[in-house]
C-alpha cells in the first residue's frame, strides 16, 4: 500500500492513446501510482503522487 501525498490535488494526466505499453511509467515511479492493464498503463492511484515528473521524463 501506497501512501497518500496530498488527497484529490494531483494534476497527473495520462494519455492512454500514446502509450506504448513499455513499462517505464511502472519501473520509475517511487510510489506506484501505474499498473499495466491489457498492455496500457494505467494509474492506480492518483493520490499516491507526488508530483515529480520521473514518470514524464522516462
Amino acid at each position: 500500500m501506497g501512501l497518500t501525498y496530498l488527497k484529490n490535488v494531483s494534476t497527473l494526466e495520462l494519455d492512454v492513446n500514446k502509450c506504448t505499453g513499455c513499462n517505464m511509467c511502472v519501473i520509475v515511479c517511487p510510489h506506484n501510482v501505474f499498473k499495466i492493464t491489457n498492455k496500457k498503463s494505467q494509474i492506480i492511484n492518483k493520490d499516491f503522487c507526488m508530483e515529480c515528473g520521473a514518470c514524464q521524463r522516462n
